[in-house]
């Protein structure tokens, strides 16, 4: 039997990268998969990738109020929800004295406010048992240059896994976080770095990794999976960190 066979799950930010791919692994396994987006259109071009009958959410991350529309529409779609993969973010990387207000505010819209009141208004949408994976990030582990906005809000994702651990378990929801070193997907892009000076900045952190290479999204998707699956029913509170060992040398 596949391991998430009559699950439903939740992806976050599914639209591309790790949560694309995630939704593809989740239905392989025989999940029943609901997927948020930004736009119509990215919802249209993921859904004709993984297939008619996954649910497709219009939805801003960085939306606190909007939240309680995504759990009204899981209620309506699943019933009940099993898995949440709280996936969705935003990479800007700038030097600190470069940061404004708006950015910061932003990015811990995105990553930490969003995040933690959409799991609020899912709370009586969730199953019991259930399991909840937060994206997290070796920054919030390493002093990289150029990401004191983006390092902290994966730190505070970590430290919710902890606290909403202890808070949630007696409801029968685990938390647990998977941290990912740098991942061969589009995220550098849409941090607005393009031609030579991408290709720098790959070619930097590349020369970080023990192993060599950047990781791949299905690599970080089967450890999600996991997580999200019956076979991970002892795993509380753990941060299992994925990054070719760049931050354990």
């Amino acid at each position: 039997m596949s391991s998430l066979q009559g699950k439903r799950a939740l992806i976050t930010g599914g639209t591309s990268g790790i949560g694309l791919e995630t939704a593809r692994y989740f239905l392989r396994e025989g999940a029943r998969v609901a997927i948020t987006g930004r736009t119509a259109a990215s919802l249209d071009v993921a859904q004709k990738e993984l297939g008619g009958h996954v649910v497709t959410i219009a939805s801003d991350a960085g939306d606190a109020a909007a939240q309680k529309q995504v759990s009204e529409t899981i209620r309506e779609a699943f019933g009940a929800l099993d898995i949440l993969f709280v996936n969705a973010g935003l990479v800007d990387m700038r030097p600190f004295e470069q940061f404004d207000e708006a950015g910061f505010d932003r990015s811990f819209s995105v990553m930490v406010k969003g995040p933690y009141f959409l799991i609020q208004t899912l709370l009586p949408v969730f199953s019991k048992p259930a399991s909840i994976v937060l994206n997290g990030s070796i920054n919030a582990h390493i002093g990289m240059a150029n990401t004191t906005v983006y390092a902290a809000t994966k730190a505070a994702l970590i430290s919710l896994a902890r606290t909403l651990s202890g808070e949630l378990l007696s409801r029968g929801i685990r938390v647990n976080v998977v941290s990912a070193g740098p991942i061969a997907t589009p995220l550098l892009q849409n941090a607005g770095l393009h031609g030579d000076q991408l290709q720098s900045v790959k070619e930097s952190i590349q020369s970080q990794i023990p192993l060599g290479r950047f990781g791949e999204a299905s690599e970080i998707a089967s450890a999600v999976a996991f997580l999200a699956s019956d076979a991970s029913a002892f795993t509380v509170g753990s941060e299992l960190i994925i990054d070719g060992g760049m931050s354990q040398l």
